[in-house]
C-alpha cells in the first residue's frame, strides 16, 4: 500500500502519523500515561537537554514496543570498518583511488554494513570530535538487520545504484545525485537493487547544519525547502528467527538479537529526523566579472567546530553552471590548504581532471599538499578564448573538506589496491613559460 511521500524544510519541526492509524499522536503533551493504540512513547535526544534552542534536536516517537526490548548487544566482526589512524605511517603525497571494487554477488554477498570500508579519518569518537570517510559497496539488501550509529552523523553520497532506505521515520528513495543524511542513533536498513556503490562523510560531536549566507542575503546555495523527511510508516512484524540490531559504538560494531522489526514506529513529532536533498536543486553562486570566488560558495551543508568559520566537515559540490569570468584562468587554482580535501565523482568528469580521475574513484589533497590542474587542463585554459561558455554540464563532482588532518587507513593505501601509483605524473609535462624579457 505505500507510496514514497515526504514532508519539506530543513530542520524543521514535523509532525507524521501512519494513516493507518490515525490520532496515534498523543494531543498537548509527549508523554501521556496512556498513549493512543497502546503505544509507547520513547523520545531520542541528538543534543543535550540543555542547549539553546536553535540547535536543541529530538524527537518523539510512538511505538509498538520501545527499542530496549533486545538482547545484549555482543561484538560483531567489523571487517575494514575502523578508526584506528596509526595502523600505517602517514603519507602527505596527493593520492588518487580508481574506482572502488564491487564484489559479484555470485561470489560473495555483501550488504552495506559489511560492504563499508574506511579510507581515511581524524579524531575519535569517544572524544566527540573526528570525521571519517567511509566507501561503501555491496550486491544485497540488508535483510532483517539494521545498524545505527553511536558515534556521529552519516552524510551518504550514493554513486552507483539507487538506496531504499527504512527508518524509524519512514522511509526514503535516494538515488545517485541525491544525498541522505542519516542522523546519530537513528535506527535504519538499506535495500539495494543490484550492484552499488558510494561515498560516507562521517562526522563525530557536530550535526550538518546549512551554511551561513552572509552577504549573499536570505536566498541561494541549498535552500532549507528541498531538503525531505520521510513520512511516518510502521510494520506490526515478528521475527521469530531474530531480527539483528547493529550498533556502531565507539568505532566497532556490535550485534544485539530481538523478535520484532525495529520499525514500528505508528507516529512521531520534531526536528531531528534523517532528511535527503537532490543536488540539482542546488542555487549556484558564481564569478561574473573576474577572478574566482573561493570553493566555499559551493557548500551544501557544514558541520562547525567551536571556531568561527571553521567547519569539522564540509560538503561541497561542484555542479554545472556558466563560466563567464573574464581575463580568468577558470578552471579550479594552483592551491596549497590549511584544511584536508576528500574528492569523488558521480558521474561525468573533473573538470580539472578529465583522465584518471572516474565516476567511483576519489583522491585526497592532504593538509598543506599542493594540488592543482593537471598539465593537459592547464595548456588548455590558459590558450582558451574567453567566452560564455558551460562548465560541467553531466557530471558532478564532490569535496568532503576538513580542519582535521586525515590519515589513510591500512584499506585505503594497500589492502584496497585501488591507489593510482602514477598520479603524481599528471603534473610532470607542466613547463616553465617564464620570461624576464617579456611581461
Amino acid at each position: 500500500w505505500f507510496i514514497l511521500q515526504y514532508m519539506s524544510g530543513f530542520g524543521n519541526e514535523h509532525v507524521s502519523e501512519d494513516p493507518r492509524c490515525p490520532g496515534a499522536l498523543p494531543e498537548g503533551q509527549n508523554n501521556p500515561q496512556v498513549c493512543p493504540y497502546g503505544l509507547y512513547a520513547e523520545q531520542l535526544s541528538g543534543s543535550a537537554f540543555t542547549c539553546p534552542r536553535p540547535t536543541n534536536k529530538r524527537s518523539w516517537l510512538y511505538r509498538i514496543l520501545p527499542s530496549v526490548c533486545h538482547k545484549p548487544f555482543k561484538p560483531l566482526e567489523e571487517g575494514h570498518l575502523t578508526h584506528d589512524w596509526d595502523e600505517i605511517e602517514p603519507d602527505p603525497n596527493q593520492l588518487r583511488w580508481k574506482p572502488f571494487e564491487i564484489p559479484k554477488a555470485a561470489q560473495n554477498k555483501m550488504d552495506f554494513v559489511s560492504g563499508l570500508h574506511t579510507l581515511c579519518g581524524a579524531g575519535e569518537p569517544r572524544g566527540r570530535n573526528g570525521i571519517a570517510v567511509h566507501i561503501f559497496v555491496c550486491n544485497t539488501s540488508m535483510i532483517d538487520r539494521c545498524l545505527y550509529n553511536s558515534d556521529g552523523d552519516f552524510l551518504i553520497v550514493p554513486q552507483q545504484g539507487k538506496l531504499l532506505i527504512t527508518t524509524e521515520f519512514g522511509k526514503m528513495l535516494v538515488e545517485p545525485n541525491e544525498i541522505c543524511v542519516i542522523q546519530q542513533g537513528m535506527r535504519f536498513s538499506v535495500e539495494v537493487f543490484g550492484e552499488t556503490r558510494g561515498y560516507i562523510l562521517e562526522v563525530y560531536g557536530a550535526h550538518f547544519e546549512l551554511p551561513d549566507l552572509g552577504p549573499i542575503g536570505a536566498n541561494g546555495l541549498a535552500n532549507p525547502r528541498d531538503f525531505l523527511v520521510p513520512v511516518a510508516w510502521y510494520e506490526d512484524r515478528q521475527v521469530p528467527g531474530g531480527y539483528t540490531v547493529i550498533s556502531k559504538y565507539q568505532g566497532k560494531l556490535f550485534a544485539a538479537q530481538q523478535d520484532y522489526s525495529p520499525y514500528n514506529v505508528v507516529a512521531w513529532h520534531g526536528n531531528y529526523t534523517p532528511y535527503k536533498y537532490h543536488l540539482e536543486k542546488f542555487m549556484v553562486i558564481n564569478a561574473v566579472a573576474f577572478d574566482h570566488a573561493d570553493p566555499s560558495i559551493f557548500t551544501v551543508l557544514t558541520a562547525k567546530t567551536t571556531r568561527a568559520g571553521v567547519a569539522l566537515a564540509d560538503f561541497v559540490i561542484f555542479p554545472p553552471r556558466w563560466g563567464v569570468a573574464n581575463n580568468t584562468f577558470r578552471p579550479p587554482y594552483y592551491h596549497r590548504n590549511c584544511m584536508s580535501e576528500f574528492m569523488g565523482l558521480i558521474k561525468g568528469h573533473y573538470e580539472a581532471k578529465e583522465e584518471g580521475f572516474q565516476p567511483g574513484g576519489g583522491s585526497l589533497h592532504s593538509m598543506m599538499t599542493p594540488h592543482g590542474p593537471d598539465a593537459d587542463c592547464f595548456e588548455k585554459a590558459s590558450k582558451a578564448k574567453l567566452e560564455p561558455e558551460r562548465v560541467a554540464d553531466g557530471t558532478m563532482a564532490f569535496m568532503f573538506e576538513s580542519s582535521l588532518s586525515l590519515a589513510v587507513t591500512k584499506w585505503g593505501l594497500q589492502t584496497s589496491n585501488r591507489l593510482d601509483k602514477n598520479y603524481y605524473k599528471c603534473w610532470e609535462p607542466l613547463k616553465s613559460h617564464f620570461n624576464p624579457k617579456c611581461k
